[in-house]
């Protein structure tokens, strides 16, 4: 039979476990941004920026909407200046949540925005300033 004593001391090393594991399920926990359209278009919703052993990825989580527009890829920028080399791949969907693998080499330290451009005409489509 456990005490209650026992039950708490068990508790209070077993929660945190807990806790951690259950937020390595539930996402990278990178840092987040807002997006605000751009070109006049409407962007809005959520990105996340995540780094990883291997890299790391973008995240638009499932508040995510774009209106449209031909040949948008997902890409990162530094203080409102798109960086070319970042670019993740086409945007998957106009709505909901997505995920894109940076490409080799790509510190995401080094960038402070999740961009949706527009490679066909050379113009940004939305830009999620991260906290």
């Amino acid at each position: 039979m456990i005490t209650r004593r026992q039950l708490l001391k068990t508790s209070a090393v077993a929660l945190p476990a807990i806790i951690l594991a259950s937020q390595t399920i539930a996402g990278g926990h990178g840092r987040l941004g807002k997006f605000k359209g751009a070109s006049n278009h409407v962007t809005t919703g959520t990105a996340e920026l995540v780094k990883s052993d291997n890299g790391g990825s973008v995240n638009l989580l499932d508040d995510f909407t774009f209106d449209g527009a031909p040949d948008p890829k997902v890409a990162l920028g530094k203080d409102g200046k798109y960086d070319p080399k970042t670019l993740s791949g086409l945007l998957k969907s106009n709505k909901g949540a997505s995920s894109y693998e940076l490409p080799a080499g790509i510190d995401p330290d080094d960038y402070n925005e999740v961009w949706i451009w527009c490679e066909k005409f050379n113009v940004p489509l939305g830009v999620a300033s991260l906290g």
